[in-house]
């Protein structure tokens, strides 16, 4: 499984983005996936993830803000970010596991994206 994420750039401070994360297999049935970030000199923290099943959990300071979907049928998952703050400038990774679990740290993925950069300024 390969994944490509896209979709990011530099925008002003409560706009919107999408990011998109296309897989080169058929993840929809048997992998569970996520979109993680990281910014400068942190850590990589999960944002949001999504099992196969539609089951989904956003980070706290995401909630309400953020929307993950995923459209089986064209391999490929988004992230819709509305009122974009500084504090979610990162660069952003999509991440496939096979199977079902509850996974939220970044070790219990094995399919990572290339990663997206987001840069929110006022």
């Amino acid at each position: 499984v390969q994944l490509q994420a896209f979709g990011g750039g530099s925008v002003q401070t409560g706009g919107p983005l999408r990011l998109s994360c296309t897989t080169s297999g058929r993840t929809g049935l048997n992998y569970a996936m996520a979109w993680f970030r990281q910014a400068p000199g942190r850590e990589r923290e999960i944002v949001v993830r999504i099992t196969s099943r539609g089951y989904i959990e956003y980070t706290n300071s995401v909630k309400g803000r953020f929307t993950i979907s995923r459209d089986n049928a064209k391999n490929t998952l988004y992230l819709q970010m509305n009122r974009l703050q500084s504090e979610d400038t990162a660069i952003y990774y999509c991440a496939a596991t096979r199977g079902d679990g509850i996974y939220t740290r970044v070790g219990s993925y094995g399919y990572w994206g290339q990663g997206t950069e987001v840069t929110v300024s006022s």
